[in-house]
């Protein structure tokens, strides 16, 4: 079959388009077609290696400098060293294909959605592993998950459409869960035009909340059409725009500069998610602010129970709807990131494997 074998810290040329093995199911595992993968990115920022504590800069920072991202970086990895030579991916619409003899073989020929973000120990534990981080993932034309991570779903969505989930609306459904988002309150979104943002300004919306986005002055519009109460250019003085004490959560995939005026706005009680830091992941951080104002920082990689078949649910109910920006076949990768990280798309790029 053909892949995106990513084969080391660096560039884009560190991503070949090559044939590799089809993979072989084991005990537990499904073997999927991939109909569809969204682009994320955690798949360059493994790639550049900007896990790394040697990192302190943002993604697109460390990706226009090569003395940085082509250094190996042995913690470069969400967790372990990253796996290279292997495929990436993390988003996956796949049609079953194969299955072994312990698994359902009613599956075979359902189109279904993979949780990337999986719990090997159980959800009492917080040991979590990702597809396309930790394994090989959905840049290719096949691939085997775990049965217990393949969820069937019902929906007349294309299989681009579907493909743009995964990631983005589980991280977001996700910092909304873990910060108890409940109807009424106040959510402020930081980087609301991205595939992250733009979820959960219709996930935060779905739960009665009103939201003000942050976007780029070129993208408002975009995101009061999707459901945001109210849109505040990047860049402007949050303290001024809002106030203090003026919303009851952020919910934060950028980070960088914008971190301790995002404090600043919460009220007394509030609530700071973030499963990112596209903007830098060195923040100044006034303790005074945090612990004077009780406020509840909460960090968020590994989803919760409820988030993914949440998920599901929502998709099959039509309570949410895909916002898929552009798609490229899967060998064109390279220009689909470099694309991406121009950062003057609305939602999601998702990849196409030819079959």
């Amino acid at each position: 079959m053909k892949a995106i074998v990513t084969t080391g810290n660096g560039g884009y040329d560190k991503l070949e388009y090559r044939d590799v093995p089809l993979p072989e199911v084991a005990s537990g595992e499904i073997l999927l077609q991939v109909l569809a993968a969204g682009v994320n990115n955690t798949e360059i920022n493994t790639r550049l290696g900007w896990y790394s504590s040697s990192v302190s800069s943002g993604t697109n920072e460390i990706a226009s400098d090569a003395r940085q991202s082509d250094l190996p970086k042995s913690d470069g990895g969400w967790s372990e060293p990253t796996p290279f030579p292997f495929i990436q991916g993390t988003d996956c619409c796949g049609r079953v294909v194969g299955v072994a003899s312990d698994v359902d073989q009613s599956l075979i020929g359902a189109r279904v959605l993979v949780r990337p973000c999986m719990r090997p120990d159980g959800f009492s534990s917080m040991r979590n592993i990702w597809m396309g981080s930790d394994f090989d993932g959905s840049f290719a034309q096949y691939v085997k998950v775990r049965a217990s991570e393949v969820f069937v779903v019902q929906s007349e969505w294309s299989d681009v459409e579907l493909g743009s989930i995964p990631c983005s609306y589980g991280s977001a459904e996700n910092m909304l869960h873990r910060a108890k988002v409940v109807s009424g309150e106040h959510v402020l979104i930081a980087g609301a035009s991205g595939g992250v943002g733009s979820a959960a300004v219709q996930l935060a919306k779905l739960r009665g909340a009103k939201v003000t986005a942050i976007v780029g002055s070129n993208k408002t519009q975009q995101v009061l059409e999707l459901g945001a109460d109210r849109a505040i250019e990047r860049g402007k003085n949050l303290v001024n725009e809002l106030g203090d004490e003026a919303v009851d959560v952020v919910i934060d995939n950028v980070g960088g500069k914008d971190f301790a005026s995002s404090l600043q706005v919460l009220r007394r009680g509030g609530r700071y998610a973030s499963s990112g830091a596209i903007g830098g992941p060195i923040v100044e951080l006034d303790l005074r602010t945090f612990y004077l104002k009780d406020l509840t920082l909460i960090g968020c990689t590994a989803w919760d129970e409820p988030v993914f078949p949440n998920l599901i649910s929502y998709i099959e109910k039509s309570q949410i709807r895909p916002v898929v920006a552009k798609t490229f076949a899967l060998k064109d990768i390279a220009r689909a990131q470099a694309e991406f990280l121009e950062k003057k798309h609305f939602g999601k790029f998702v990849l196409v494997p030819e079959h």
